[in-house]
């Protein structure tokens, strides 16, 4: 892992709801052709109990999908598909 946040993502997908969050992203991202990041992070926004959804980037390359997050509207099905999802 290259940071402790990276290592705390990866302790994630070892619990019982991280493979189906992935799935989840996997699946709505490719429904709406767009990158699992612009997803996360619209999915992160648009719940009521995160202020702030904090993303970073390296490059261009990787802004361009957090940038997408910002005009991509979740439907309800969307949301409650991600929010099951997270569900112990």
């Amino acid at each position: 892992m290259d940071s402790p946040r990276a290592a705390s993502a990866s302790a994630y997908l070892d619990t019982p709801q991280g493979p189906r969050v992935l799935a989840a992203l996997d699946e709505i991202a490719a429904t709406r052709s767009v990158d699992v990041a612009t997803v996360a992070l619209a999915w992160l926004a648009a719940r009521p109990t995160v202020a702030a959804p904090i993303a970073s980037a390296r490059n261009t390359a990787q802004l361009l999908p957090l940038l997408a997050s910002l005009t991509l509207d979740l439907t309800p099905a969307e949301l409650s598909a991600l929010t099951e999802a997270s569900t112990v």
